[in-house]
């Protein structure tokens, strides 16, 4: 079967099973089948492919209509322009929490110390230590199988950042320049709400805020004073109607130079404070 009939083929499927963007999936699975680029794909329309290429897809479009999420079958995920390895175990990178690494970026110096909570695939930590020099890097995860998605990731891309295993500041010593997080920040009472993809697919211990979603805002903003430098900042990546909420939970802690930051949809997306 030649290339356009089987992107025609796996959109037509995906539109059928109701998948949102069904034409978007279907290419970039058939560019990851495929080994090929969208412009080839759509210059070389009629070149056929391999029995092994047309089987794989087609398992692959199966995957996907059972509301599989797209990078969980291609096992990968771009964030600020890097590829990170992802799965089950972790929530996937998002476009929206490139905000917060671009912000902390615009601040940080070279060989400064990063701390970064609920670090998941490690996707903050390693971008941040990626566009920096000589910085030292440590995520905390409570989750043994996140952390092996991150070490995977902090060695397919040679960066060295220690990961530890404990409940936000558990097993942290030391104090650090920058503590960064994007923490469980859904509300216990939205979850049902959530698409399928991301309800039933991604792990709830990174998605679940507690009752108002702002359980593990009031832990770190509570806790990280014992381990920020005097003169460290503190960046929490936040849902968009809970920039007020978070920011007056830093303004309360002692915290200074409170801001909240727009993501390029124009919402709520970081708030970040400085501790003296």
């Amino acid at each position: 079967m030649k290339y356009a009939e089987m992107f025609r083929f796996g959109a037509e499927a995906l539109e059928r099973a109701g998948v949102r963007e069904a034409e978007l999936d279907a290419r970039l699975l058939l560019e990851t089948v495929c080994h090929t680029s969208r412009n080839d794909l759509l210059v070389h329309g009629d070149r056929e492919i391999t029995e092994e290429q047309e089987q794989q897809y087609r398992e692959w479009i199966t995957l996907r209509a059972s509301r599989i999420p797209l990078q969980h079958i291609t096992g990968v995920q771009e964030f600020m322009g890097l590829e990170f390895s992802v799965n089950e175990n972790v929530l996937i990178p998002r476009q929206d929490t490139e905000i917060l690494v671009e912000e902390v970026l615009r601040e940080l110096t070279d060989g400064s110390r990063i701390l970064d909570l609920c670090t998941g695939s490690g996707c903050i930590l390693l971008s941040l230590l990626h566009y920096s020099n000589d910085c030292v890097g440590v995520g905390s995860d409570i989750s043994q199988e996140a952390l092996a998605v991150a070490r995977k990731n902090a060695d397919r891309m040679g960066i060295r950042a220690d990961f530890l295993c404990g409940d936000l500041f558990e097993r942290v010593e030391g104090r650090y320049d920058f503590i960064v997080s994007n923490p469980p920040y859904i509300a216990s009472g939205e979850i049902p709400e959530l698409m399928e993809e991301v309800r039933l697919h991604e792990p709830l211990s990174a998605l679940d805020g507690h009752e108002d979603g702002l359980f593990f805002y009031r832990r770190i903003i509570g806790e990280c004073p014992d381990y920020l430098v005097r003169g460290g900042s503190l960046y929490l990546e936040i849902g968009w109607d809970q920039g007020s909420a978070v920011k007056t939970l830093m303004e309360e802690a002692g915290f200074h130079e409170v801001r909240v930051t727009k993501d390029y949809a124009g919402l709520d997306r970081v708030v970040s404070g400085v501790w003296f």
